[in-house]
């Protein structure tokens, strides 16, 4: 199979490696022994999940080597950064949101090539991941996010005179993220990880995910085109190819890594836990953010089914078949009261359901994890298929890519009663994909009790009108303790990148129910409280200097402000 620079400078893909990149660039090769070695070295392509074919360019996964050189690069970009203001992070984070801008076409092209996602799809999302970039680029250079804090000397004190203590927020160190397979541009090379990371001040080493190695590796030559056009050094940002048979190997060797601070993950239960028990398994245990599904369940109350079935049907069936049900957010869980008003719900979700034609998924492995779970579910004594097809489009993946044929699945509503969903436990875990499994309750309580028995979750929502007020009420002090964003009478899908947003939640939504991956509070992820007592003037940051000098908002002796330390204020 041909290389990205055999293909031609015409073709999309004529742009890519295959290879990493280290340090800011992809390693020459030096001679014609080396070219050999990278021929037979372990590699994989890209399938596109539209067609079964197999995508032309082999991409080679990442040598210990290369890990350890890229690793090392970011520990020394690391300490160069650190000496640099808060300006130069802005306009570095800028510059690669108008980089990324630059593809092009070709980006979003090759995008939906790799994933079989819609090209309107991929072009929202690239809007949200310049957004994100340019978000944490002001955040940067605002400077408030630091969270500084003075409380001034007293040395008039008695019995024990006051020390000067001054506070902030200091970045870890370099971050490795981790990409994922169902947002190849805002959860990946470029996404909120890296972004927030970069906004910190932490270079990132990205492991591509082998699902869109092409789109990564083309994001990350923007990204490094970025770092160089801005004077940063070349191991700001780095992209380990990674896929092959030393895919496995890849992750843990970059959590393993001494330089490396913290980590940023976005995947499978199975993917997240094993990796986040190495970062804590090393002699230095370091932070490990992993976000690994969820059911977002999604509760209709009496008043709400009975005025707005036709309104919450279309917008259920629209939020879980939203990117053929492959996103973190898509309702997987539907709660409903047993009566007329509840069937009538179900058929309405159902007729379009049945109708549906089968459409791609990610890749044959996520599609083999949906059928997987999709029977486990079924098996369940009491679960019932209401409507779509387990089988539609579900050839087995191996057999349909040794076909060559397209990765495709079809939209499956199941049906159970409370009791059922509450003796199997395996009802209760996600199926990612189009699935949603409907439970009947009888009365208010098996409601209440449905919601107590909800894993940690990213969100949980709640479709009521005023006459559903006080059980709404007791279902929302249920659920706030399962998830991190509470919707009403909306849907889970669609995360409004800003301030407020939590995405996040309890285990085993992420191991780290505290922080969020989108808005300015995820820079907070790679960062440590530092404090500094009685110290000089000139071994403070610019942040905590008595004069001020970014203009940044502290909290100084109790009180929010601007000012210089000891200004006294206006009339």
């Amino acid at each position: 199979m041909p290389s990205g620079t055999e293909l031609g400078a015409g073709h999309a893909l004529g742009r890519v490696s295959g290879r990493s990149i280290v340090g800011g660039e992809v390693p020459p090769v030096q001679d014609e022994a080396e070219a050999l070695r990278l021929s037979r070295a372990p590699g994989f392509h890209a399938v596109n999940p539209m067609t079964g074919a197999v995508m032309p360019v082999r991409f080679i996964d990442a040598t210990p080597e290369q890990v350890q050189e890229t690793c090392w690069r970011a520990w020394e970009a690391f300490h160069e950064i650190g000496e640099r203001p808060p300006a130069d992070r802005a306009r570095l984070l800028h510059a690669i949101a108008d980089e990324i801008m630059g593809l092009g076409d070709a980006l979003i092209q090759i995008a939906e090539e790799e994933t079989g996602l819609t090209p309107v799809r991929l072009t929202m999302e690239r809007e949200r991941t310049v957004t994100t970039l340019r978000l944490f680029g002001d955040l940067a250079r605002k400077g408030d996010w630091v969270r500084a804090a003075i409380d001034t000397a007293e040395p008039s004190r008695r019995p024990v005179p006051k020390p000067d203590v001054r506070r902030m927020l200091r970045p870890l160190g370099p971050v490795a993220v981790f990409g994922a397979g169902n947002f190849p541009l805002a959860y990946s090379t470029a996404g909120g990880d890296t972004a927030s990371a970069l906004a910190a001040g932490c270079p990132v080493v990205v492991k591509g995910h082998p699902s869109h190695p092409a789109t990564g590796e083309l994001v990350a030559r923007a990204a490094c085109r970025a770092v160089t056009l801005c004077g940063f050094p070349g191991g700001t940002l780095s992209y380990l190819q990674s896929g092959g048979a030393r895919a496995q190997a890849i992750g843990v060797e970059v959590v393993a890594n001494p330089c490396v601070r913290a980590v940023g993950f976005t995947g499978s239960f199975e993917g997240g836990t094993s990796l986040a028990k190495a970062a804590a398994e090393r002699p230095d245990p370091i932070p490990f953010f992993a976000e690994m599904g969820s059911v977002n369940p999604v509760f209709v109350l009496s008043g709400a089914l009975e005025s707005q079935a036709g309104a919450i049907a279309e917008r259920v069936y629209g939020s879980l078949t939203s990117s053929n049900g492959q996103m973190c957010t898509c309702p997987g869980l539907l709660f409903l009261p047993r009566g007329p008003a509840a069937e009538d719900l179900l058929k309405r979700i159902g007729e379009p359901m049945n109708k549906a034609l089968p459409e791609p998924m990610l890749s044959a492995r996520v599609r083999a994890a949906f059928v997987e779970r999709l029977a486990v579910a079924q098996g369940a004594k009491g679960v019932q298929v209401w409507a779509g097809s387990p089988q539609a489009g579900h050839r087995a993946a191996g057999e349909a890519q040794r076909a060559g044929e397209p990765v495709l699945c079809s939209p499956v509503l199941l049906r159970a009663a409370y009791d059922v969903f509450k003796r199997h436990r395996a009802l209760h875990e996600e199926i990612f994909g189009p699935a949603l499994l409907a439970v009947l309750c009888d009365g208010e309580e098996e409601l209440v009790d449905a919601a107590a028995l909800i894993r940690g979750s990213l969100t949980g929502t709640i479709w009521a009108s005023g006459t559903d007020a006080a059980l709404a009420q007791r279902i929302r002090a249920i659920l706030e303790q399962r998830v991190g964003r509470l919707i009403f009478n909306g849907v889970p899908t669609g995360v409004e990148v800003c301030a407020a947003m939590v995405h996040g939640g309890p285990f085993p939504a992420t191991n780290a129910p505290h922080a969020t991956a989108v808005g300015p509070f995820a820079i907070e992820r790679w960062c440590r409280p530092v404090c500094y007592q009685n110290a000089p003037e000139a071994f403070l940051p610019p942040e905590l200097r008595s004069g001020n000098p970014l203009g940044i908002l502290r909290l100084v002796n109790g009180e929010w402000t601007r000012d210089a330390v000891g200004k006294k204020p206006g009339p």
